[in-house]
């Protein structure tokens, strides 16, 4: 029997409004857990006041909300095929001659629909206030306020303190950002006021300085001076300055493409922001696994009851499930394995498992 488009949307419905609840809820226990965390991260800091607190969670809910919806569309999946189960209505359905691949229709299109959004519309609004959050947090809870960019003009690094700020440009960079060529410093006092530029040829980090080679330092009120070999102090670490790069989070979708290319195109490595680009792509499929098997359990109902015991284990195996791609991500950022590989496989192997099982109910 052939579904019709009353019964489609109809279905439709059901499934946006049971999953848009369980995300409200899921939405309102991360802000309220991320703001008591905030609060205790800035209980010895007495620049950042409650109402910092609270916006700096608002800036970030929007990105956590994000890992939230698979868990959203695993737990609303299972209320609106628990509620229709209990009203008959899927019985009566079924009974009709509609098979369970056509009711789950209107849910694996609606996965395909607010996927997409999600990484073309929401992931973009989401970067863009996660990046203000980081901004704000480097300078409220962590004291320091150090910052990256690359850009087709090369490296520029900026390290601040209370005494002033110094400006570091390179045209290329090796060894992940810990040898620099064709260096110039600028030298600020405060905000504005220029005091000092240094030119060289290389720049090494070492422990605690900057190993300039050829070095020419020129003053805005007397004569330049030439350096062979010069040691100017820094508090950059090579942990911070892997650090100061623009998380992936931060970066929108349209824009990972071509931000990737700039990295690469500069010495430094991509792995974490190929592995999220891809990740991203991946998030529609994620959530029609997330429905399937969330219909696999949910659809035992009708036929052998338990229902607590076959809820219980279809969130099990959902947390399990996603949980996995946590543990995959690290293979993929250390080189083990392919970025593609580990951003897709564990959504393959989730939607495998929910069609066989789906296959077996149904089947046989």
């Amino acid at each position: 029997m052939r579904m019709s488009w009353t019964l489609a949307l109809y279905l439709g419905r059901h499934y946006l409004a049971a999953i848009a609840m369980v995300f409200a809820v899921l939405v309102v226990l991360a802000y309220s857990f991320d703001t008591i965390e905030l609060l205790r991260r800035s209980a010895n800091r007495p620049e950042a006041g409650v109402d910092t607190v609270f916006a700096m969670s608002l800036l970030r809910l929007p990105n956590l909300s994000i890992k939230l919806i698979p868990f959203a569309a695993l737990f609303g999946g299972m209320l609106a095929l628990t509620r229709l189960t209990r009203s008959q209505e899927l019985t009566v359905t079924r009974a009709a001659g509609v098979s369970v691949w056509q009711f789950l229709a209107p849910a694996m299109a609606l996965a395909i629909l607010v996927g997409s959004f999600v990484i073309t519309v929401y992931n973009p609004l989401a970067a863009a206030l996660l990046s203000r959050y980081e901004a704000i947090e480097a300078r409220v809870l962590r004291g320091r306020a150090s910052m990256m960019a690359v850009s087709n003009t090369g490296l520029w690094l900026r390290e601040a303190d209370a005494q002033g700020q110094i400006v570091v440009h390179a045209l290329r960079v090796a060894q992940q950002g810990v040898e620099l060529r064709d260096v110039i410093l600028f030298y600020y006092e405060g905000t504005d006021e220029f005091v000092r530029r240094i030119d060289a040829t290389e720049a090494y980090l070492r422990d605690g300085f900057w190993e300039l080679h050829n070095a020419t330092t020129s003053y805005p009120d007397r004569a330049s001076g030439f350096n062979a070999v010069l040691e100017v102090p820094t508090t950059l670490t090579f942990d911070r300055i892997q650090d100061s790069f623009a998380s992936p989070n931060t970066i929108p979708f349209w824009q990972l493409p071509s931000f990737i290319t700039t990295l690469e195109q500069a010495g430094f490595s991509a792995l974490r922001h190929r592995l999220h680009f891809q990740t991203l792509l991946a998030a529609p499929f994620l959530l029609c696994a997330m429905l399937l098997i969330a219909a696999s359990f949910s659809l035992r109902l009708t036929r052998r009851g338990g229902v607590g015991v076959m809820l219980g284990l279809g969130v099990g195996v959902g947390f399990l499930l996603y949980f996995t791609i946590e543990l995959v991500q690290p293979f993929g950022l250390n080189g083990t394995l392919p970025v593609v590989l580990a951003a897709w496989a564990p959504t393959g192997i989730c939607l495998m498992l929910g069609l066989s099982m789906l296959f077996h109910l149904e089947d046989g």
